[in-house]
């Protein structure tokens, strides 16, 4: 009897994993569109920091965004268990707050395309050893003040997932995905800022064999890839807010979705276009979406800013 039911309990034990397991991995492919963001960005806050000073900022960063995801992990959780209806409000609110980042970025590139770019020069520009102190604590604040809004919007995105489920699944789901979320990239941003590094010390390596050769080779590839990986990183991590955005609140908002259904119909069929079409088209909707969310978000916030004074 005892032997019967303790394989009982390890049956259960054993589908509650499994549960757990395929509810992570929906999760994690749900807030893998805000990984790309959250690359760029954080790799972007390390900018200017001497090369011996770059890993001991980045696990500075890492710890602030264990101590955000302290803070946002309970809270999601507690909103979760006692206002549940509170989940589809916050996600859409952060939808619309990256979709108007994504567009906010977008339109400061095309009409200051130089700005950003000597700004970052001017902070870059020698400095005394009190002036780089300060310049790396700044760095730091803002990287930790960044990540807190990423962790949020990452912790609800995963969160809205798993509403459906237990308490208990819900709370080894989010915290799984909070903790694998800031060991993945801020494991990949280290790596991303010391390929440069990397890549002058393959560069510097001596001999005339075939394989020091290729040391060299790839060093220099290295060093030509890190600042394009850069690049890339942040195109596609505002085109990733502006997908993750408008994916969010098309799916918050039932007529949208189901206008968005009624409307994939019309491409469904049996040709390879109608294929790609079918694929490619919810996409394209959520990214349409994400951008007019975005320039209406940008429209409201410049209106309240020149309506409300500021503080001089």
């Amino acid at each position: 009897m005892a032997v019967g039911s303790l394989l009982v309990l390890l049956d259960d034990i054993a589908v509650v994993l499994d549960d757990v397991a395929v509810m992570t991995k929906v999760a994690a492919k749900k807030t893998a569109g805000l990984l790309g963001d959250d690359l760029a960005l954080n790799a972007q806050q390390v900018t200017g920091v001497s090369a011996e000073r770059e890993l001991p900022v980045v696990w500075a960063v890492t710890k602030g965004s264990f101590i955000n995801k302290l803070i946002l992990v309970p809270m999601a959780l507690l909103i979760s268990y006692f206002i549940p209806w509170l989940i589809t409000p916050l996600l859409m609110l952060g939808g619309a707050f990256l979709c108007y980042e994504g567009f906010e970025k977008v339109l400061h590139y095309v009409l200051h395309p130089n700005k950003a770019h000597q700004k970052e020069l001017r902070k870059t520009a020698i400095k005394t050893p009190s002036e780089l102190v300060l310049f790396e604590k700044d760095k730091i604040k803002g990287a930790i003040r960044t990540d807190f809004i990423l962790s949020a919007e990452i912790i609800v995105v995963a969160l809205g997932t798993v509403t459906g489920a237990s308490f208990s699944q819900q709370i080894i789901v989010v915290s799984g995905i909070a903790f694998l979320m800031t060991v993945g990239v801020y494991g990949l941003v280290a790596g991303i800022v010391k390929l440069d590094d990397a890549g002058i010390y393959l560069i510097k390596k001596q001999g005339i064999s075939a394989w020091r050769k290729l040391q060299r080779m790839f060093g220099q590839f290295l060093l030509s890839f890190a600042p394009l990986l850069m690049r890339v990183l942040t195109v596609l991590g505002t085109a990733a807010m502006f997908l993750v955005g408008g994916s969010i609140i098309n799916h918050g908002l039932p007529w949208l979705h189901h206008l968005n259904e009624k409307l994939l119909k019309y491409v469904e069929g049996d040709s390879i276009f109608s294929s790609i079409m079918t694929t490619v088209a919810p996409f394209i909707s959520d990214a349409i979406l994400g951008i007019i969310i975005g320039a209406i978000c940008f429209s409201l916030v410049s209106i309240i800013l020149k309506i409300v004074p500021t503080r001089t």
